[in-house]
């Protein structure tokens, strides 16, 4: 139970894979503008994350069975594909109001990087399923601490008439990504056991 605790914990902070390992910054500085349509996505990225994760653990253990691992990057595009749609398509029927909350949020989580790269990883590290899905909701979190924590700084920063004019937009976010992944390494060490 303590190394679960661990690994979710450091999943968020000192193993951010948005400020640690720079995965998802397409999405991170494009959603940013506004804290609102930062937890939209946030939220939705969680889900995807965790969900297809949950999927392609058992998927991938039948591909080791099968001695098929060659393929796995392909099915794991697939399941995540096909998990987006399937969850799109769900929301639209059963939960219209959910589903127009999100708008274009969902169908973008589809090319977020940060949803293979978490497949990829488990099947890297050895995860076991408790793990895999452990981590998988703990990175998908520290993905939607990080954009909302952009979002509220590029907020207050906006309308800051002192800022050089070479750092007026895009130029700002870079060096505050900066800022926070190295305050997020500050995290490396911690223990709780």
């Amino acid at each position: 139970m303590a190394d679960t605790f661990e690994l979710f914990i450091s999943s968020i902070l000192s193993n951010n894979i948005a400020l640690a390992f720079i995965l998802g910054m397409c999405p991170l500085i494009a959603i940013s503008t506004n804290v609102k349509n930062a937890k939209g996505m946030g939220v939705a990225v969680v889900f995807v994350v965790t969900l297809t994760a949950i999927i392609n653990w058992p998927i991938y253990q039948l591909l080791v069975a099968l001695n098929a691992t060659d393929i796995a990057l392909i099915v794991f595009i697939t399941t995540i594909a096909a998990t987006v749609q399937f969850l799109e398509m769900f929301l639209d029927r059963f939960f219209p109001k959910l589903y127009n909350a999100f708008g274009i949020f969902l169908p973008l989580i589809t090319v977020n990087c940060v949803v293979l790269a978490v497949s990829l990883f488990f099947v890297n590290r050895d995860y076991t399923f408790v793990e895999t899905a452990v981590f998988s909701f703990g990175s998908a979190v520290g993905w939607m601490v990080a954009i909302i924590l952009l979002a509220g700084i590029r907020q207050k920063i906006r309308y800051r008439s002192d800022l050089p004019k070479g750092l007026a937009g895009k130029g700002i976010v870079f060096f505050v990504l900066g800022i926070l992944a190295l305050a997020f390494i500050g995290f490396t060490g911690l223990s709780f056991f």
